[in-house]
Formats: C-alpha cells, structure tokens, sequence
C-alpha cells in the first residue's frame, strides 16, 4: 500500500494531496473497509453475546419509539435524539408504548420507559433489534470516518485506523449498545478529519461534508459544541489567514464559508427534532422538571446566562437546551457517584490524571505503543509535508478534549473518553501506513508485532466493557483499582438470572443482590427474587447489617468507596464470578451494600407515578441506620419530613446533611445552611424541596 504526492506543477486549482496507488482504487478500498466493518461486527457479537441491557439504554430506546412515534422529545432529553431516532424507526409497529403522560421526575420517567421495554413488550427481541440497529449505525459511522481519512490523508491512513479499531475491546463493547459514547467519537472525528480538507481547499463539497459530520455529531450528544467550537475557531483562523496559491479567495468569502459550515451544522440538529423548538406538540413545557429548574441548577453564573441566552434566542431547540443545562451540571459541576480510582475512593471526582491514565490502562498496550510511533513520527517530522498541518488539528483536537475532561466529572469512566481514543487511534493509522510504505524493514516488521501483541491481548476477551490491559494485571483484579461505568454498565444481567435459576432457586435461598439499583426491573422480568423485593417479608431482614446466605454483587462496589463500603467482601475469595458480577457465600457484615439497596428501594416508592411516602421515608431512615455517611440521603428524609409536615424531623434531617456534606463543596453546603435557616422561620408548605444531587 503506497501513496504519492501530486506536486503542484501538475495541478495549480488544488493543494497537494495524497493519492492512493493504483492498488488501492476506490473499488478496492471500498471492499476493505467493508470486510473489516463487517469482521468486526462479527468479533462485536461473539464477545458480548453474554450481555444484557447496559442500565440506560431501555431508557434510550423506549425514548426514540415515542420519538419517531408521537414526535415527542420530553422522554430522555439529558441526550439528543440521532441514537434514539435511529433505534425507534428499528422497532416494530407492535411495541407497545402507552401514552405519554407528566411524569414528577427522572425516576418516574424511567419508570415508564422501563415498564415499556420490559413488561408491555418481549425484552430479549427488543435487545435483538436494537444490538442489530446499533450494529448497523455504527458500521456506517465507522465507514463515514474511514471515507473522510481516506479524503483527507489517504487510504493507507484509513485502513491502518480503522484495523487499530477493530482490535480495540471498548469498540468492540460498544457496538452494539444504546448510548451515544461511540456514535459521537465515530461523527466527531470524521468532522475533525473533514475540516482539515475542508479548511485547506475551501471548496463547497468538503465544506458541506464537514457540516453534515458537524450537525450529526451535535445531534448525537452533548459533548459535541466542543467540537463544534473547535471546528469553527480553526475554521476562522485558516479564513484569515493570507491566501495561497492553493487556497486563494477574499478572506470574507472564506469567513462566509465558515459561517455556512456552522448553518448547516445547526440546521442538521434541528432536523433531528422535526425543525421544531417545544419539545411536544403543546407550547407550554412537559419535561419531568421545567427547564428554569434545569438552569437554575448549575451553579456557575456564566453557564447560567449562557443557557438563559440560548432559551431566550430559541437558537436549538428547547429540549436540546434542557439536555445541555443537564451535562454541564453533571459532566462539569457533578454527579456525585460513588467512584473508585487507583485503588481510592472518590465522591463524583477522581484527580486530574485519572482520564490520562484510563485511556492509558483500558487500550491494549500493543495499540497505545503504534499510537506512540504515530506520535514519532510526526513529531520527527517524518510525514510528509502534506500530513502535518492536518495532524496538528488532530493533535489540537485531542488536547482541547482532554482538557475538558480533565476539569470535568469521572464518573462514567473511558466511554467519556472515546472521542480521544477515536483520535488518537488516527495516528496509530498514520504509523500503520507509514510502516507498510516504508523501506525500513525495523519499523514495518516493529509494527506488525506491536499490531499482533494488541490483537493477542485484547481480542480473545470475553466481556470486553471490562477489559484492562496487562498494567493492572488484566482485566482479573481491575475492580479493586476502578469502579465507575466504564468497568461495569450493569450488563451481567442475564447470567445473573441464570445463576439465581440454577443455583440459589431449587436450594430455596434468598441473595442480597446489589448488582445495580437501576437494574430491578431487569430482575423482575428476569423472575429473581431477592431479598428486599418484598417488602413485607423482607423487612426485618432488612433492619440488620448481619446476613448469612448468598450476595450477588457489582464488582464496582467491592473496591474501596467513600461511602456504603463492603470492606468485609472485598478480602474474601468470590464463590463465583462472571465478569464484573461476583458472587460471595457465608456470613456477612453487610451494612454498606443493605443501606445503598434500601435507598435505592426507597426512591421507587418516593417518585413513583403514586408516591408513598410512608414507606420510602422508613426505608431512608433504614437505611441511614446502616450507614449514615450519605449525606443525600438525609437530603431525600428532609424533603419528606418537610412535605409531612413535621418541623422538628426535617431540621434534623437537613441538619445530618450539612453534617456528611463534602467538605470541597461550599455551593451545596450553603445551600444546605439556607434550608435549614428557611425550615426554622418559614411555613413548610412555602418552601421547596431540596435537591437531592444523587439522583443525576
């Protein structure tokens, strides 16, 4: 595979460029790329054959039928809709959805869409169609950024990246799932690549391109006005730069190009919410919290008016603004999940270098040594001149995004990261093709083993969500150094089914499950019964922190965590294991894992469609008996305390709060002191909730 320059003597209209050889033609590239999507689908649906539902996608997917069914964006809008549209229109007219109605909060809303997926319809062909609907825009995506590389760098760059791809496991996991992790690195770096041709030509075709890979990156998720303002800001400064021979043009007419890039980027996200600002048919708002509210709840003055300004000019659509008021207080300000990182615990934040090095630890080593040559070569200057000005985007882009997540929150892990390993792995490309064009025999034969050893590593691992390479030791002990979403997504769901049916079933046993809050109604379709899933039988069992039987537990929440710690089951030997799902036998001290079950018990009785109070206020106060340290959960008995009526309850309980509150939080504390001083002086009935940050 070899590529020349067209010198510009032979060509003055153009700038130089790669050309493919004669034995890389179009034809011959398209079938190339074909067979690699295709073999790794295939590796794709081999490895995760195992997995269940991640946690949020029935959420997803039953958001995207009421999408393209009622053209009603109210369910799920913390996301855009491309993912969603896509997997709705995949879904048969017989999926029952009921009518929409108002829903009181989030955890109501993913009530109804998990009642949807799991009760009104057969869940496992619901999975079947939408792994097959992911497969399909995935591979498409994969192909758009191997067409895009090839336009702007050659074949020979395509084809090295996308083979660096298919060997990575994190690809591999999330093919197939419905979350937009690997859809917007896919469509961000194939806006990147466009815009590196794009800004050096100035021609209308690659400007149109850029605009089209730019509108469907926004419409994929929040995280993507980070690109955009990339895109534009380097846009903008190759306008004004001096023209030459290749690039010639007034610099307004370059700017207007620019402009029109962006138009149409924004006209592509309209699009994707049928060119209409309300988020229903009705003008007034129907989101499960008013948009005000969405604002109002990030703390930083200059996000605020951003946001304010945003509504107020009408430029996107509304339910687009309330998703992107939701990411910067989550992605920026914060979630406040229980995390572990390097073997520590962590509230919401892991330090500074914890993407660094998760990217560093969840990429095959053989693969981050080809990207570390890419890194060689353009840094030695051994591209060729027509390489670097557009490497040096890419290299920009990264950097740029890597500093976001830096300062931003961890909770989600490597999927937050995905952008960057997308990117990076283009310089991986770049060393790929340079090795295979080389006439150093060292480098060609050097990349071939690294390629090998990545592909020994990472593509016989079974479960690859929560694959880590050899660093760590594997993917073996992993859990005790990290616990977030990239290490378990709650997929474990059907063989923890089968475990319960095979196993703890006929021996008549009852196990702790504490798996995933959000995975109960997984459970119940699934016929698991555990303890504390009735109530009524459960409850003294409930109320001790000693059980003796069967736990069946993420490996997420063994590692050390700041609060609701299992400290007793992390220096045990599990009886069982299937990936991340570990199951544990005998005596137990178990007061961590039955407070964090009974919370989350208790906020399905709270924001229920009918709420009971009652009962989720005695699950909280169980469950701080266990562990009083989560100070949200304090939070959550002041709310009820106060809607109860009972003064005295409520200021003890917001007052245990402040008392748990994280010291590195003024906002929150503040907030806290406020309720406290208007909970001692003011009538309850004019004070409004505190809310509780967990539940983001």
């Amino acid at each position: 595979m070899t590529s020349r320059v067209v010198p510009p003597s032979e060509d003055h209209r153009t700038p130089p460029v790669v050309r493919t050889s004669p034995e890389v033609q179009l034809w011959r590239f398209t079938i190339l790329v074909v067979l690699l999507i295709c073999t790794v689908i295939v590796r794709s649906a081999i490895v995760t054959r195992l997995d269940g539902f991640t946690i949020d996608e029935p959420y997803h997917i039953a958001a995207g039928v009421s999408y393209v069914r009622y053209g009603d964006f109210r369910i799920n809008p913390e996301q855009p809709p491309l993912v969603k549209l896509w997997v709705g229109a995949f879904m048969p007219a017989a999926f029952h959805l009921e009518s929409i109605r108002p829903f009181t909060d989030k955890d109501d809303e993913r009530g109804f869409t998990e009642n949807a997926v799991y009760f009104s319809n057969d869940f496992n062909a619901v999975q079947r169609r939408a792994r097959f609907a992911m497969w399909t825009l995935n591979g498409l995506l994969l192909c758009l950024l191997a067409f895009a590389l090839r336009r702007s760098f050659g074949a020979g760059v395509a084809l090295g990246t996308l083979l660096i791809l298919a060997i990575d496991p994190t690809v591999a996991a999330h093919l197939p799932v419905v979350l937009m992790d690997l859809p917007v690195a896919l469509l961000a770096a194939s806006a990147v690549v466009l815009a590196v041709r794009a800004f050096r030509t100035w021609a209308w075709p690659d400007i149109l391109l850029c605009a089209l890979a730019l509108g469907l990156t926004l419409a994929a998720k929040h995280s993507a006005p980070v690109f955009l303002i990339f895109v534009v800001v380097t846009g903008t400064v190759a306008a004004l730069a001096p023209p030459t021979q290749h690039a010639g043009g007034w610099r307004a007419l370059r700017l207007s190009k620019v402009a029109a890039l962006l138009a149409g980027a924004l006209a592509i996200l309209w699009g994707g919410y049928f060119f209409r600002y309300t988020e229903s048919r009705a003008l007034q708002e129907v989101f499960n919290r008013p948009l005000a509210s969405k604002i109002d709840d990030v703390h930083s003055r200059s996000y605020r008016a951003v946001l304010t300004t945003m509504a107020k000019t009408h430029v996107v659509p509304r339910a687009y603004i309330w998703g992107f008021a939701d990411t910067i207080r989550a992605g920026l300000k914060g979630r406040y999940d229980l995390i572990t990182a390097f073997g520590h615990p962590y509230i919401g934040r892991a330090p500074r270098y914890f993407f660094p090095a998760m990217i560093l630890l969840k990429m095959p080593i053989g693969s981050a040594i080809v990207v570390l040559i890419g890194f060689f070569l353009f840094f030695a200057r051994r591209l060729p001149e027509e390489y670097r000005g557009g490497f040096a985007i890419i290299l920009a882009a990264i950097l740029l995004f890597l500093l976001v997540l830096v300062f931003g929150k961890t909770y989600a892990g490597i999927r937050h990261a995905l952008p960057v390993v997308v990117l990076l792995y283009i310089l991986s490309g770049v060393a790929v093709s340079e090795a295979l064009a080389s006439s150093s025999r060292a480098l060609r034969i050097g990349v071939i083993v690294v390629l090998l050893a990545a592909a020994a590593s990472a593509v016989p691992v079974m479960r690859p969500w929560e694959y880590f390479n050899e660093f760590l030791g594997g993917t073996k002990n992993a859990y005790l150094y990290f616990g977030d979403e990239g290490v378990d997504g709650g997929q474990r769901g059907k063989e923890l089914a089968d475990y319960y049916h095979r196993v703890l079933e006929p021996a008549g046993q009852l196990p702790v499950v504490a798996y995933s809050p959000l995975n109960i109604p997984d459970m119940v379709a699934r016929q698991v019964d555990w303890l504390g899933h009735d109530l009524k039988r459960d409850e003294a069992r409930l109320s001790s922190p000693n059980y003796t039987g069967t736990i069946l537990i993420s490996a997420t929440f063994v590692g050390p965590m700041p609060l609701w710690d299992a400290a007793s089951l992390r220096a045990r030997v599990p009886t069982a294991r299937f990936g991340n799902l570990l199951i544990y036998q005998g005596p137990c001290s178990c007061a961590g894992v039955l407070a964090g079950n009974l919370y989350g018990l208790s906020l399905s009785k709270i924001y229920a469609e009918k709420p009971d109070l009652q009962a989720g206020q005695r699950l909280l106060r169980e469950s701080v008996n266990m562990d009083p340290s989560a100070f949200f959960v304090w939070i959550e008995l002041g709310n009820i305390s106060r809607q109860l009526g009972s003064r005295e309850d409520a200021l003890r309980d917001y007052s245990e709060a402040l008392r748990y509150a994280p010291a590195d939080d003024p906002e929150l504390r503040r907030a806290l002191q406020e309720q406290i001083q208007r909970i001692s002086t003011e009538p309850l009935d004019q004070i409004p909730d505190l809310r509780d940050p967990f539940l983001e």
